[in-house]
């Protein structure tokens, strides 16, 4: 619950005397943001903290650049309709995986548009499909209204509608933060009640994974590193997540029976060790897991990558090994589905 980000901030842990690691281009970032007057996220409403988040992406981020399709869809959800876009390489294609992507934002701010520079280089990298869902945020929509609708959206997605060419034979999960939050709450739901096809690979980037539990780098990045402690109280006070709940903190949850899984998070991250840890405990339950780190780096670097150039190297890193993961799935559920 908050209570729990509020009384991990009061420990107020300092970090190491040495100072952690961080890159020059990332240092030249946080030493232009901290040095800009104004109000931070959490001094001001969640409508100007949109705008605000809104107005960064065009300056920390490079352009969407050329697809050949991007196109929007409205998929039906348990509230209402949902907005979504598809991001392909491809004006058409063959049967196979969909990439099913949920924004971070900590379940209060971003959308399709913050993050369509990322989705369309997943879509050119992976040289699959992606549908980036646009999910209800908070605190109109308070939990769980944004797990509910990422896994509606999996659903339909699942179910090879006409909108997308009746394509999907599989799905791969992916988001960034709260939306690797929401990756991870979705595969959870897909592996307990099946969709029509199976997520084949989970692909969560710095997910808060396990808000229940004081970690370490919660306090030793608390401020100064773009997420602030502060901003993660002020998210979860809007978001009023139950935590005791697999959908409020997935690591509640059972493991065991998860897709495998690619784990990345920044080491300058406050929940950095909240990815670190469901990384460990999937190890465990026997899921197959590739973890990658972006050391030197800070939480958010996927919408990064102009502001901070060497991000570009740590999605490259991400997406090379999502698409290894898929490849060796796809194979594997090809495999099963011959041998009957």
């Amino acid at each position: 619950m908050t209570d729990t980000l509020i009384r991990d901030a009061e420990t107020n842990a300092p970090a190491p005397a040495s100072g952690p690691y961080v890159r020059p281009d990332v240092r030249g970032f946080l030493d232009y943001l901290n040095s800009v007057d104004g109000p931070k996220t959490h001094e001001g409403t969640p409508d100007a903290a949109r705008a605000m988040y809104y107005a960064m992406k065009d300056v920390a981020d490079p352009p969407v650049g050329a697809l050949a399709t991007i196109k929007d869809l409205t998929i039906p959800g348990p509230a209402g309709n949902i907005p979504a876009r598809l991001f392909d390489a491809r004006e058409t294609r063959e049967p196979g995986p969909v990439v099913v992507f949920f924004h971070g934002g900590g379940f209060v701010i971003g959308n399709i548009d913050t993050h369509a520079s990322f989705t369309a280089e997943m879509a050119r990298q992976l040289d699959l499909p992606v549908v980036s869902v646009d999910y209800r945020l908070a605190p109109e929509a308070k939990w769980p209204a944004a797990p509910q609708d990422c896994e509606a959206a999996a659903r339909w997605v699942a179910s090879s509608p006409a909108e997308l060419g009746r394509i999907a034979t599989s799905l791969v999960l992916s988001g960034d933060s709260a939306g690797g939050t929401l990756t991870i709450t979705t595969t959870m739901g897909l592996r307990d009640q099946a969709a029509d096809v199976p997520v084949i690979v989970q692909a969560p980037m710095y997910p808060a994974a396990d808000m229940n539990k004081e970690y370490p780098s919660f306090n030793d990045f608390a401020d100064g590193y773009l997420l602030t402690r502060e901003t993660m109280i002020w998210f979860a006070e809007h978001y009023q997540a139950d935590f005791t709940h697999f959908q409020g903190s997935p690591m509640v949850g059972e493991l065991v029976g998860l897709p495998p899984a690619v784990v990345i998070t920044a080491s300058l991250d406050p929940i950095r060790d909240q990815g670190r840890a469901y990384a460990a405990a999937l190890v465990l339950a026997g899921v197959p897991v590739t973890y990658r780190e972006a050391v030197g780096n800070i939480h958010g670097f996927i919408t990064l990558r102009q502001a901070i150039p060497s991000s570009a190297g740590d999605v490259a890193g991400y997406l090379a090994a999502v698409k290894d993961a898929i490849v060796e799935a796809e194979g594997q559920r090809v495999m099963r589905q011959a041998a009957g």
